[in-house]
């Protein structure tokens, strides 16, 4: 099996026909290229190149290993180069998705910033229903996504957070609760808790539907449905409650629910999500893109 150097060292004096031009080539000495040739011959058993005082040329065999080996290695390089190429996010196609109007809202500005920075990377926006959101990422449809935290799951990155909100608690418009100015979490133990589907990471499923409050009360947990709407519609039927973020307030208004601020809940917090396979430059340039976005004077970076 030939070694990566013996090959690189056969194929530049294939080319050059010099040891010398061959040497500052590979960046080594011509003793170095003299020596590593000389080996490969002994191991082959017959000459690669002639050599003479004045010119050195290939062999029949030689020739006939740089005819076989040739055109196998420019495809390795070749690939290899354009490999490089998308992974510094010059060019290509970069696909983005999220989850939600808020996210899509932000995410376009994040998108234009992009693009200002990167113009030759064409950018690709699409919404999905959040349990989409990983299939989509370790699948190759989507490159990286803006949604909920937390999502942690092996093999999936999660960057910084971009956006902080409050939590609210969806409630029936007819619920005791409609009438309050504010709810607390240990209120949870007194109704059914709609859940975010079990295909999603336990550690998001257990932040926004916890089976216990702090104190460590019991919560009921009811069903859970693919979408936010579908969610929502459970909730104005009466079938349960759902903790949302703050800009559903503004995204989600609907005459059957009512949206009632949490006094003591954590915020909630969203941001970028990629598969760890999928982690190229383009990805990192998004990132880097979205963060300089919201911490730019003016932009919020705590949802109403």
């Amino acid at each position: 099996m030939l070694e990566r150097h013996e090959l690189e060292a056969f194929l530049t004096l294939a080319e050059e026909l010099h040891f010398g031009r061959t040497a500052e080539r590979l960046h080594v000495s011509t003793a170095r290229v003299s020596q590593t040739i000389a080996k490969l011959e002994r191991r082959i058993g017959v000459p690669l190149f002639n050599r003479t005082s004045r010119r050195v040329e290939l062999s029949p065999v030689g020739r006939q290993l740089l005819e076989e080996i040739g055109p196998a290695w420019s495809r390795i390089a070749e690939a290899y180069e354009r490999a490089v190429e998308a992974g510094k996010g010059l060019t290509g196609l970069l696909r983005v998705a999220f989850t939600g109007p808020a996210a899509g809202q932000l995410l376009a500005g994040a998108t234009q910033a992009f693009r200002t920075r990167h113009p030759d990377c064409e950018v690709r926006i699409k919404e999905a229903h959040l349990p989409q959101v990983l299939p989509w990422l370790r699948d190759g449809e989507a490159d990286i996504a803006l949604t909920c935290f937390p999502m942690r799951e092996e093999g999936i990155v999660m960057g910084p957070v971009l956006v902080r909100e409050a939590r609210m608690l969806a409630v029936p418009a007819g619920h005791p609760f409609a009438r309050r100015a504010a709810v607390s979490v240990e209120d949870l133990a007194r109704v059914t808790l709609l859940q975010v589907p079990g295909t999603l990471p336990e550690s998001l499923r257990r932040d926004w539907a916890p089976d216990r409050t702090p104190a460590g009360k019991p919560i009921t947990l009811g069903p859970s449905a693919m979408t936010f709407n579908e969610t929502l519609t459970l909730v104005g039927a009466g079938e349960g409650v759902f903790v949302v973020g703050a800009h559903a307030r503004r995204y989600f208004a609907r005459p059957d629910v009512v949206y009632v601020p949490f006094g003591d809940a954590e915020p909630a917090e969203w941001g970028l999500v990629w598969s760890a396979d999928g982690a190229t430059a383009r990805t990192r340039a998004f990132g880097e893109a979205a963060l300089g976005l919201v911490q730019t004077p003016g932009v919020p970076t705590q949802a109403e």
